[in-house]
């Protein structure tokens, strides 16, 4: 290791985003936009922590999120931490020992603030897998499809599966048109899609804030693309993808319950497969397909447009069991009331 590393919260912006820019695993989970987009939301508290050497040359960086899914001190009873596309390191022994002392910082500080962090792997981490196993964290199987966008449009469209070709062309048949948002006054239809679509999945969702935060902190850099299904000029559907170097990642998606024959949650991943394809990025990241041996309808879904299947798996810390263990009957009887509403 250098000399006098140190772990910091006080992080040389430029450092950061050329860091992050010029790593082979950047991505914008870990930018500096993205702790904007996450300070500018409700009930949002971005953690970033950097080990720098004697000279303040970053060595390994991390960003997480607290997310609380109501404010006030019933929140406290959600609070999670998720470092996603995290952390990121140089290469070599020094890297993998500023991780070291980089993940035992941020654990000291994140078990005052949620109950469990959980890091969401966008690639092979296993060459830390000892290092965090030190610190506390568990390893388990995650799923995710990546769809190679290095083809013609012809050839995209080859990788589909039959029955997804097939109602992607009834959906164009019957007159479902994908346009991009350009008008942040829109959120607010989108959001109202996705909170049904959640409320149906029985899953929370974050506040509209989030999402009017990433349109105006990373729309004028082009880090993030909002996509609408609209059929008789209603919007029907809608997918939110977050842009970064040669990726484009499906953040979140949702459709009106009365409109799937209309296939919104078929053409907007297709449009934006197109999309990137005809822009020259190289990977389509589906976001997730759930842990393997357990049923997901969703994973089903993704598989048919044809990306490789990927297991880059999570790890997860809990930072207070028996507070953990109060807050997951506490945080079931509050969705499901929520959800009632």
């Amino acid at each position: 290791m250098p000399q006098n590393p140190r772990v910091t919260d006080s992080i040389d912006p430029e450092k950061w985003a050329d860091f992050v820019y010029n790593h082979p695993h950047g991505n914008i989970f870990q930018t500096p936009e993205m702790q904007e987009v996450y300070e500018r939301t409700k009930n949002y508290d971005p953690i970033t922590l950097a080990a720098v050497d004697g000279g303040g040359e970053i060595l390994a960086l991390v960003q997480a999120v607290v997310i609380r899914e109501m404010g006030g001190y019933p929140g406290t009873f959600s609070a999670r931490s998720v470092i996603q596309g995290g952390p990121l390191y140089v290469g070599g022994k020094e890297g993998k020992e500023a991780v070291r002392m980089l993940m035992g910082h941020y654990n000291g500080i994140a078990r005052k603030k949620a109950l469990y962090t959980q890091i969401r792997n966008m690639w092979d981490t296993s060459e830390i897998f000892d290092i965090l196993k030190t610190v506390g964290y568990r390893s388990e199987e995650h799923l995710n499809f990546l769809i190679d966008l290095n083809k013609n449009r012809d050839e995209l469209w080859n990788i589909l599966h039959k029955s997804r070709r097939n109602g992607i062309n009834k959906c164009y048949r019957l007159g479902t048109v994908v346009e991009e948002v350009q008008d942040i006054n829109l959120i607010r239809q989108i959001y109202n899609i996705l909170q049904a679509t959640y409320s149906h999945a029985k899953l929370p969702l974050s506040d509209i804030t989030l999402f009017e935060s990433a349109f105006i902190v990373l729309k004028p850099k082009n880090m993030v693309r909002y996509w609408v299904a609209k059929h008789d000029n209603k919007i029907i559907g809608t997918i939110l993808t977050l842009v970064y170097r040669d990726v484009i990642f499906d953040w979140y998606a949702g459709a009106s319950m009365d409109a799937l024959n209309l296939g919104p949650n078929e053409v907007l991943p297709w449009h934006v497969m197109e999309w990137g394809s005809e822009n020259k990025f190289n990977i389509f990241d589906f976001g997730g397909a759930g842990k393997p041996g357990e049923e997901y309808g969703v994973r089903n879904f993704k598989k048919r447009f044809g990306g490789k299947s990927v297991n880059f798996g999570r790890y997860e810390l809990i930072h207070c069991k028996i507070k953990t263990k109060i807050a997951e009957n506490v945080f079931k009887l509050y969705r499901n009331y929520i959800m009632k509403r």
